[in-house]
């Protein structure tokens, strides 16, 4: 077991494409919600996720962001 601190995970650790990435740079996020961070792997997968989470944690980004990455391909 390590004693050095985990370091945050980024929305750059994700694998969302690099337009998608630039643009949430952009907008100034860099760690993902929870949710975000539990749901983009799967959903970049093709994979079916069911999320329960509360009001404005980050939901509807998470799969905006995958969709626009995925027509952006």
């Amino acid at each position: 077991m390590s004693n050095e601190p985990d370091s945050p995970l980024l929305f750059a650790d994700l694998g969302l494409s690099a337009p998608v990435m630039a643009s949430v740079m952009e907008i100034g996020y860099e760690s993902p919600s929870p949710i975000e961070a539990a749901t983009i792997p799967d959903l970049l997968q093709g994979k079916d996720v069911l999320g329960q989470a509360q009001t404005d944690t980050g939901k509807t980004a998470a799969f905006s962001l995958v969709q626009t990455a995925l027509l952006a391909v």
